[in-house]
């Protein structure tokens, strides 16, 4: 095969003129993706060790499906000795917060989401895989790119917004795919001339891929959960780095997870139409890109059609939600682990006191049609593991979650805690066995006002004045103050009670009551439903005599005579 020299000429002058450019381009940057390969060496660890990652933006908003990706993430690495670490994508300045990434780490901290490396001040910041934070690693995205242009994959774009804008709107009348690419790529063809007179000239320029992918191709991708999926391939010149030099979030993506050596990456399932850029990216690195598992988003029904829970409709999409509601950390982690894999109840069946920290996660046990966000179950779940706590541990729950959610309430909690002790076990258990009624902190002061707000008094419906007959109510109630005096214990509170309900028309004697009724007001247990409403304000609640002890004698005076007034 004869080789035409004007051939080869051309070919030696455009790669002359690609490190011509690459240098006009990049003068500052001296390193080569060789010298990353050494600088950011692989990471000795066991075989089937995995390394994942979370990769938030510092927005300070944490939503549920960010902790369920996070969770998964961690449960893969940490099950396999391997890595776990936090990258923070803070290249968009724009959705930056305040004090976002601290926020961030806080939200996850609470559901025991703990990294083996990071942006941390302390030893978890590995100096071979940092900085972890994009922005400080713009060096690292241009070294890339210098290399891509020195190649021929990549190339600087002038277009202006109106010229994009122009080009769009001529795809859109021909009915074409919509986006920079192919002929319609208009600076793919400028010469180093042309480009360095631009420059020249301070026009602005974002660097962009020269993609070689065509639509027509189709790609077969593998995902961990999904199998096999065909895709078109990518064909769009997709932008590397921004008119300020910071990368995109795709190019950001393909070289750190790249050097920081991941494995696997766990995200969301609308990010599965990036894979063919994100492969093209890869490929023309010369990197070998990581397994990915698209989890599909938490949903939840609006009428007869399943959406995406929605930061902007669903409080509970917000991962705050749950701390503010007072739902034990320990619960949502316990209802992510049933969404995330089939079998997990099962095994929670077959181990109801172990960690779930102890359950090994599995790839084909997790589902990729989505899971409904189902509140209901998530507060059963939440009353089981709060039945489980001891006294102590509640009370240090509910102290910390009130003192930061609801002072009033911690005012109360932290007032006399062995008393407030004493109200924990009064919801827990009844007459030995342990209750499944609280799923909330924040229920508490709601459902045991009675109990924990001061001055307190009851107000009685309509309904349970004529059920028990209004002026039997008042007698009743003036009967009992006038004769009760704090019992010793139990036993004897009771045969008080008995002494002073006979007094006023009740029985204690069942069977009598049931052969003549008409002999009696009613049986004991209904004068003790009158004293109890005036003590809480509902015909049913915990045992009588535990808040008789907690109220103790001045209260129930006190609501006695209130109620009576």
């Amino acid at each position: 095969m004869t080789v035409c020299l004007l051939d080869y000429e051309e070919g030696e002058k455009r790669i002359m003129d690609y490190n011509k450019l690459a240098e006009l381009l990049f003068p500052n940057i001296t390193e080569s993706i060789a010298d990353l390969e050494k600088r950011f060496t692989k990471r000795d660890l066991p075989e089937g060790a995995e390394v994942t990652r979370f990769a938030p933006s510092p927005t300070g908003y944490m939503h549920i499906g960010g902790l369920y990706a996070s969770l998964i993430s961690s449960r893969l690495a940490k099950q396999t000795g391997g890595v776990f670490y936090l990258r923070i994508e803070d290249t968009d300045k724009k959705r930056e917060v305040d004090n976002g990434f601290e926020k961030i780490i806080k939200s996850l901290e609470k559901f025991d989401i703990r990294f083996d490396e990071g942006p941390f001040d302390d030893d978890r910041n590995n100096p071979v895989y940092a900085p972890y934070r994009q922005s400080e690693r713009k060096d690292i995205y241009q070294t890339c790119v210098k290399e891509l242009v020195r190649k021929g994959y990549a190339y600087p774009c002038f277009c202006a917004e109106e010229e994009l804008e122009a080009i769009k709107q001529k795809q859109e009348e021909k009915k074409e795919n919509i986006g920079y690419y192919g002929a319609y790529a208009q600076c793919r063809n400028l010469t180093l001339e042309e480009i360095a007179e631009k420059i020249q000239n301070k026009e602005e320029y974002v660097i962009r891929l020269k993609s070689a992918g065509d639509p027509e191709n189709k790609l077969v991708f593998y995902d961990l959960v999904r199998g096999d999926i065909e895709m078109p391939e990518n064909f769009q010149d997709v932008i590397l780095l921004k008119r300020d030099g910071i990368p995109t979030y795709h190019f950001a993506h393909a070289v750190d997870d790249h050097f920081m050596r991941t494995t696997k990456v766990v995200r969301g399932d609308e990010w599965l139409s990036s894979w063919p850029t994100h492969r093209e990216l890869f490929q023309v690195c010369g990197f070998e890109a990581p397994e990915y598992i698209h989890i599909a988003p938490i949903s939840k029904m609006e009428g007869a059609s399943k959406r995406k829970l929605s930061k902007r409709k669903d409080p509970e999409a917000a991962v705050d939600y749950y701390s503010e509601k007072g739902i034990p950390v320990d619960a949502v982690a316990e209802y992510l682990m049933t969404i995330a894999n089939s079998n997990y109840e099962e095994w929670r069946i077959a181990n109801p006191d172990a960690a779930n920290t102890e359950f090994v996660m599995s790839l084909n046990k997790m589902s990729n049609s989505g899971a409904l966000f189902d509140m209901v179950k998530l507060n059963d779940i939440a009353k089981e593991v709060i039945s489980k706590k001891s006294i102590d541990q509640c009370y240090a729950e509910i102290e910390a979650w009130s003192a930061e959610y609801n002072p009033e309430f911690h005012e109360v909690v932290v007032a006399d805690s062995e008393k407030f002790k004493q109200t924990i076990d009064l919801w827990k258990f009844t007459n030995g066995k342990v209750r499944k009624d609280v799923g909330m902190w924040s229920e508490l002061y709601g459902m045991f006002e009675y109990l924990y707000k001061v001055g307190w008094e009851a107000e009685t419906s309509e309904e349970l004045l004529t059920k028990y007959g209004a002026e039997n109510f008042k007698l009743v109630l003036q009967t009992y103050e006038q004769e009760y005096t704090v019992a010793a214990d139990r036993d004897q509170w009771f045969s008080d009670v008995k002494v002073i309900a006979e007094k006023v028309g009740y029985t204690g004697d069942r069977k009598a009551y049931k052969a003549n009724p008409e002999n009696y007001k009613g049986l004991v247990s209904d004068f003790c439903a009158i004293i109890r409403i005036a003590m809480t304000g509902k015909e049913n609640s915990p045992d009588l005599y535990s808040i008789f002890s907690i109220l103790g004698g001045n209260e129930v005076k006190r609501r006695l005579r209130g109620y009576i007034r």
